[in-house]
């Protein structure tokens, strides 16, 4: 009995031995195939997927992020038209979270320092005439902001620059200069949008307090 139990023992220990060896064999044959050419002609045709991932704003950590295919088909002009439309909107956002961080701060022009912050800035029944003017004012930055934020001389150097003929010492600039700081502005644009838009969201929860931010 003692003899078959250590046959067995042996039986079952070379077993696992052939599989161990099998396992290691597959997966050296998994890693050469890596490196073969088929599998970088995968890598290239991958690359080749995304016609715009070394565009600036493809940067870390996602690099280059169309989940929706919007720009698959690498039609350029559509890619550059949807990139002036982040640009805008970021540069939107940017004031927006300014303005909103400044008078949540309690800053106020003269005359306005019983104006509220947040969404009960548009609440202005309480307030006198004159303060109530500052309605137009703000329609008109809104107009400025859709209307003439535009390339009306067709001179653009990139999607979103709107010097138009103005220089503002943009061209005595490096090329590496110029990518570098037009990616801050994405980044910056990108992360304002997402701010702006939780601030709002979070007022309206009534939970400002909770993230640290005073409450309208």
């Amino acid at each position: 009995a003692t003899s078959m139990s250590c046959t067995s023992s042996l039986r079952t220990k070379n077993n696992l031995i052939t599989m161990l060896k099998s396992s290691v064999f597959a997966a050296l044959l998994a890693s050469a195939a890596a490196f073969a050419p088929a599998a970088q002609q995968g890598a290239s045709s991958a690359l080749a997927a995304d016609p715009f991932s070394n565009e600036i704003g493809a940067q870390a950590p996602l690099g280059y992020f169309d989940p929706m295919g919007l720009c698959k088909d690498g039609n350029k002009e559509y890619f550059d038209r949807l990139r002036e439309v982040e640009t805008r909107h970021g540069r939107c956002a940017m004031l927006a979270i300014t303005g909103w961080l400044t008078t949540a701060a309690g800053v106020r022009l003269p005359g306005m320092e019983d104006v509220g912050f947040g969404f009960k800035a548009l609440d202005m029944s309480a307030l006198p005439m004159e303060v109530r003017g500052t309605i137009p004012l703000t329609l008109a930055t809104a107009f400025f902001l859709s209307f003439v934020m535009r390339d009306a001389t067709g001179e653009a150097e990139f999607p979103g620059d709107y010097r138009n003929g103005f220089d503002f010492g943009w061209d005595k600039q490096s090329a590496e200069w110029k990518e570098k700081k037009r990616a801050i502005e994405l980044n910056n644009g990108r992360a304002a949008q997402m701010g702006i838009l939780g601030i709002m969201v979070h007022e309206q929860l009534g939970n400002l307090d909770q993230l640290g931010l005073p409450t309208p």
